[in-house]
């Protein structure tokens, strides 16, 4: 089982910078692709990007190409999502979740962080 946290989220002005962090409980991580998704309020949980287990391959949503990047830190169990250039549309709640590939089959979920620009 692996239990994933995230951190980071909160109140950004748009065209700000903010980096999310998920913590991963298991060492297997590093075994693991690590997607980011996003809930957007009153809105459906939409993709945001992933992450090989390697971290030789990202792929992200049209939306935030070129705004956003996802790294990873296997040793420490890790993945992160910076993001710059924020626009009010970013506002959502923030997922990351381990197990799947590009967009579909993630098996373990985080509870989520906020963050909200503000326009």
């Amino acid at each position: 089982q692996v239990q994933l946290v995230e951190s980071g989220g909160g109140l950004a002005q748009a065209g700000g910078s903010l980096r999310l962090s998920c913590a991963a409980s298991a060492r297997t991580i590093s075994l693991l692709n690590m997607g980011w998704f996003r809930q957007p309020p009153g809105k459906e949980r939409e993709f945001v990007g992933w992450i090989l287990w390697s971290g030789s391959r990202t792929d992200y949503t049209d939306s935030v190409k070129g705004r956003f990047t996802i790294s990873r830190d296997n040793a420490k169990s890790m993945v992160y999502l910076q993001m710059n250039n924020l626009k009010f549309e970013d506002t959502a709640v923030y997922y990351c979740a381990a197990g799947g590939t590009y967009d579909s089959g993630y098996q373990y979920w985080g509870q989520g962080t906020q963050v909200t620009v503000s326009s």
